[in-house]
């Protein structure tokens, strides 16, 4: 079985859009090295400049 981690122990990232840390999630597991944003509305709001 496999050994349990707490929260504060799994990998991070900065969300390339809104600058939020986030953690890894196990659906990310295969494609951690690819993952830039934090949620989806981060992935489609990439693009569009953001007012203030």
């Amino acid at each position: 079985m496999a050994k349990m981690r707490k929260k504060g122990d799994l990998p991070q990232k900065t969300c390339a859009t809104c600058g939020k840390p986030f953690a890894w999630r196990k659906k990310w597991e295969k494609v951690w090295d690819e993952v830039r944003y934090c949620s989806g509305r981060c992935r489609t709001e990439k693009g569009k400049s953001r007012p203030g």
